[in-house]
């Protein structure tokens, strides 16, 4: 099925990969319209570029945003571009014992509330007529059974609960929505913030910058059918296995 979208979200927009995905819509698709939404504006707004400030845990603005942009037409295309490994204070787990109640809140919260809530205010709003994504980037980590090393307990278990999300939210979205596709994708290892402490034994071979995970990423948007709903991809179209 071609995919030409014509209206598309960015969630996450300041973000190393939602960022990339902006620039690269604002620059090869300039006739479409493109919004992006973030917790804070740009310093550097990209023109022609619909900014939006949001809280991503304030139901009440999700839900107003959404149906502002929907009042305008349905959307083609919606990517959550959200996601947290570590912060200042929340490092991955290498065991039980460093596991704490606080990081698995933080983690679930931003890996798992977080896309659910945009996938409640925003699947209603793709197009019904037209294909149209709902993407979430999710993590091979999060695959039960690709988990062969262990560790980074919260992280994993959060976007494996983020998995389920997506097949459940595709299993509705095509009850009403027969030509959406609801998925999670993997970018692979991209140098940002979230990557850096973690790069430094990676094949170089094996770590893409913002804009080639985009690149890729964008392929296997294009490349969707209608059965791939509910699934996870990686950055080369493989699926991800639960």
């Amino acid at each position: 099925m071609a995919f030409s979208p014509k209206r598309i979200v960015i969630i996450g927009s300041n973000g190393a990969i939602g960022k990339a995905f902006v620039s690269y819509f604002a620059k090869y698709m300039p006739s479409i319209t493109l919004y992006a939404l973030a917790r804070k504006l740009p310093t550097a707004p990209i023109e022609g570029v619909q900014y939006h400030a949001l809280d991503y845990l304030d139901e009440q603005q999700i839900k107003s945003v959404a149906e502002s942009i929907h009042l305008l037409g349905s959307i083609d295309l919606v990517i959550v571009a959200t996601g947290m490994l570590h912060d200042g204070k929340t490092k991955p787990e290498k065991s039980l014992n460093e596991i704490t109640s606080s990081n698995l809140v933080k983690l679930f919260e931003v890996n798992t509330i977080i896309p659910t809530l945009m996938a409640k205010y925003f699947v209603p709003k793709l197009s019904r007529e037209n294909k149209s994504v709902f993407a979430v980037l999710s993590a091979r980590v999060g695959s039960i059974v690709d988990n062969r090393k262990g560790g980074w307990y919260a992280y994993r278990a959060s976007k494996s609960a983020l998995n389920m999300i997506i097949k459940c939210t595709a299993i509705e979205s095509n009850r009403t929505h027969k030509h959406s596709i609801v998925i999670g994708l993997h970018p692979g290892t991209v140098t940002s913030e979230l990557s850096e402490p973690f790069v430094k034994n990676i094949n170089q071979a094996n770590l893409f910058s913002p804009e080639e995970s985009v690149y890729k990423l964008i392929s296997v948007i294009e490349n969707l059918e209608s059965l791939d709903t509910g699934k996870c991809f990686a950055w080369d179209g493989q699926e991800i296995l639960p």
